[in-house]
């Protein structure tokens, strides 16, 4: 991937990365979202995902996204199938709106959860948002109502936050308060402002 101004966010499930990205665009980055793009795609393929899957997890013509859920954080079987499928439609899209931004000359974010469980990018800087594996977890049984078994296999299903706070070039902590987190953001956009002396971000 030659994108000269990607900047790749990334994280862990329930680090906080979602609430990172939303206030990197309120301090005016341009951000290309995977999940939102996966949301996007995901509901134009009705029939390939009915064919790798079968009609358990289609409900009234359309993807039962919760069923689907399930099913792939149960099985990695199933789930490295449907990252076969998604991942080069979503890959596709995400180039097609780097070509855009890149015209802007100035920095931007794409926002990939599993950037680092993923092939096809080659971005030069990547920062990481973190929260140790305890704070994802209750995150998790909060914001999901999962219970704690649930919530684990969710993040057993990635790269363990542990190793991608070591891959990556920059460090947003999000263990604590918002207060914290936006001291955090400053640092990073500092950080941003350092390599690209013109940026009025």
């Amino acid at each position: 991937m030659a994108y000269e101004h990607a900047i790749v966010l990334t994280g862990g499930i329930a680090t906080g990365k979602s609430t990172v990205s939303s206030m990197l665009k309120s301090h005016g980055f341009d951000v290309i979202d995977a999940d939102v793009i996966a949301k996007e795609v995901l509901p134009l393929h009705v029939k390939e995902v009915e064919a790798l899957f079968g009609d358990r997890v289609i409900k009234e013509g359309t993807i039962d996204r919760k069923a689907l859920g399930a099913l792939i954080f149960n099985d990695k079987k199933e789930r490295e199938k449907l990252n076969a499928f998604l991942h080069p439609l979503i890959r596709q899209e995400i180039f097609r709106r780097c070509d855009l931004l890149e015209a802007k000359q100035k920095p931007y974010i794409i926002d990939i959860p599993l950037y680092f469980e993923s092939d096809g990018y080659a971005c030069k800087l990547v920062a990481v948002v973190y929260a140790p594996v305890e704070v994802q977890r209750k995150r998790l049984m909060v914001r999901e109502n999962f219970t704690k078994e649930e919530a684990q296999k969710r993040i057993d299903a990635q790269i363990s936050i542990e190793e991608k706070k070591i891959l990556a070039d920059f460090l947003i902590n999000n263990s604590f308060d918002m207060k914290f987190l936006e001291s955090e953001i400053e640092k990073f956009i500092k950080f941003v402002r350092g390599i690209y002396a013109h940026c009025k971000i």
